[in-house]
């Protein structure tokens, strides 16, 4: 094939996955897009997280910075480089997991979880730190959890939906619980939620949690990318 001929490797969505969930089926409700169609972010209560329709493209990252407004934090995942004038406040270098080997069933003792329940998933995740959760996260998919005499001891949900997937995130057991496999059903039963639907399972992790990518590992998760997931701070003054 002569150069003239080639053409790119089509992106997977899962290459950009909050652009893609943003804008597919199930973002709509939960999606701010930026004016100039080029970025997008989660409405403020359900997750901090924004991406970019093509992150190589230095309007996308103009059309970022006009919805955020100048100086202000968001965060992004994927492998990035932000232009000049964006100020990196965090980087949490992360793994993503395609979970579609993965063994999906039921908990048979799980539990729904709804908006009523996210006092107590907001002190569970004050206390085990497993990533972003807001107070409408829960209204993003499918939480499930394990009560132990009427308390909360641990939970697992869905987060960011591309089409065709669906990212079991909130992974997270009490301190006095853990070691009695909890975390692991209910990723099971999450992704038997998953693919009730007929979308696969994936999942990220933070890269240095050797704990939870043994887990996963041990599941049949498989590696698929190292992301980052980085914090930022946008141009004190409007681009351009």
């Amino acid at each position: 094939m002569s150069p003239e001929t080639e053409t790119a490797a089509p992106v997977h969505v899962l290459d950009n996955p909050v652009w893609a969930a943003l804008n597919g089926p199930s973002g709509g409700a939960f999606a701010e897009p930026a004016p100039g169609g080029l970025a997008a972010r989660y409405t403020a209560d359900t997750s901090p997280f924004a991406a970019l329709a093509d992150p190589d493209d230095p309007r996308a990252w103009a059309d970022l910075a006009e919805l955020v407004g100048p100086d202000g934090p968001v965060w992004v995942t994927g492998l990035l480089t932000p232009p000049p004038g964006w100020t990196t406040v965090l980087a949490i270098e992360g793994v993503q997991f395609d979970g579609s080997a993965v063994r999906a069933e039921p908990a048979p003792e799980a539990v729904r979880l709804g908006p009523a329940d996210v006092p107590e998933m907001l002190e569970l995740v004050e206390l085990t730190k497993p990533g972003p959760f807001l107070d409408r996260t829960v209204e993003l998919g499918t939480y499930l959890g394990i009560r132990h005499g009427g308390r909360l001891v641990a939970m697992a949900g869905e987060r960011m939906r591309p089409p065709g997937w669906s990212e079991i995130s909130a992974v997270c057991t009490h301190p006095d619980h853990r070691g009695r496999g909890l975390a692991a059903r209910l990723v099971r039963a999450v992704a038997a939620e998953v693919a009730a639907r007929g979308e696969r399972p994936f999942l990220h992790a933070a890269a240095d949690n050797a704990g939870a990518i043994a887990l996963y590992e041990s599941m049949g998760f498989t590696l698929r990318r190292r992301p980052s997931f980085i914090g930022l701070r946008t141009p004190a003054a409007p681009l351009g």
